[in-house]
């Protein structure tokens, strides 16, 4: 009798034990997720382009006439007043013709001088003054031929700029329109890129843009939108839109290619982390917990930035969402979580 009563109380004992180690082991079992607040963040709507940068200004001068260079006034990369002479060509006939006009030119004033000196006495007549008078006109004018030759034969720059490099000599003969030197201003930058029509109602003067090239990766430059073509290509549909970047440090170079982002307009939203949204369909859903369980809450979403994604409607302010864990739970399921500042433990279970 007494080994009946040891055998039932250790059975009871026994049974006492497996049940609790099973409740513990259903809490152990639980997912571990990681909870984050939903928060406030700034989302700026921003249309994507690749735009081409130009020179603020850019020329190539050229050699006006067939003739033989005599002097170049640059080095390769150099910086050039606007003024300065670049190129000098050879000018030895038209320094004669410019003499030689010169010299015709006092001779007929001298010689009209004297015809209008004769008929204020009576003894030249008024056509002989006036044949003078033309012949004096016409060396005169010669002479402005003679000048306006040689200033061909000198290049100047127009403006103030960089000189690409040099790939002609002195002593060279060119032909007329043969290229000298190209001279580049990049103390700013015109930025042209093609926005669709769809998407101009979105583009205006002043516009901030943020420019991106790929020799730069880590440093964006920031510009404003100038203007927009007035006239649209017909065959694409998309009109020329160019902004001015400043370029005081002269990293961005006429013809590099960047990418665009036009920021059209912003705004203050809930926000959630990316990687707590999840996709059904066409749906969008994140889990919340309440009360140690997880809760599918569906969701309408705006914009990504930042590793963040815009929530438009189906959450509040300071509600807490699974981040890290999401595949491993299903609604209505008990949870622990991670770290502090999450929600609370997930409650025992008990069979």
């Amino acid at each position: 009798m007494r080994f009946l009563i040891l055998l039932v109380a250790s059975a009871t004992a026994l049974a006492g034990c497996n049940g609790g180690g099973a409740a513990q082991k259903k809490e152990r079992d639980a997912p571990l997720v990681t909870l984050a607040p939903v928060q406030s963040a700034r989302f700026v709507e921003r249309i994507d382009a690749v735009g081409t940068a130009r020179a603020n200004e850019q020329v190539t001068l050229s050699a006006p006439v067939t003739e033989r260079i005599v002097r170049l006034n640059f080095d390769d990369g150099a910086f050039v007043r606007r003024g300065q002479v670049i190129a000098v060509l050879a000018q030895g006939q038209e320094t004669a013709q410019l003499a030689e006009a010169k010299a015709r030119a006092q001779e007929a004033r001298q010689q009209l001088d004297r015809l209008e000196a004769l008929k204020e006495r009576g003894f030249a007549t008024r056509s002989a003054v006036d044949a003078q008078q033309a012949l004096a006109s016409q060396a005169g004018a010669q002479a402005a031929a003679a000048r306006a030759s040689i200033g061909d034969r000198v290049v100047t720059a127009p403006f103030g700029g960089w000189v690409s490099l040099r790939d002609i000599s002195a002593g060279a003969v060119v032909g007329a329109g043969t290229a000298i030197a190209t001279i580049s201003d990049v103390s700013r930058i015109k930025l042209d890129f093609t926005v669709p029509e769809t998407l101009l109602a979105q583009v205006r003067p002043g516009q901030a843009i943020v420019a991106t090239a790929a020799a730069y990766p880590d440093q964006p430059f920031r510009g404003t939108v100038a203007t927009v073509d007035p006239v649209l290509n017909p065959a694409t549909r998309a009109a020329t839109v160019r902004a001015i970047l400043p370029n005081g440090d002269r990293k961005l170079k006429p013809g590099m290619l960047l990418t665009v982002a036009v920021e059209s307009s912003a705004r203050t939203a809930m926000a959630v982390p990316e990687l707590s949204v999840a996709g059904d369909g066409d749906d969008s859903f994140v889990f919340v917990v309440e009360g140690g369980k997880a809760k599918r809450v569906q969701v309408r979403t705006g914009l990504h930035q930042n590793g963040l994604i815009e929530i438009l409607a189906g959450l509040k302010p300071g509600q807490r969402v699974v981040t890290e864990g999401i595949v491993k739970i299903a609604p209505g399921q008990a949870v622990r979580t991670a770290g502090p500042g999450n929600a609370t433990p997930a409650p025992r279970q008990t069979s």
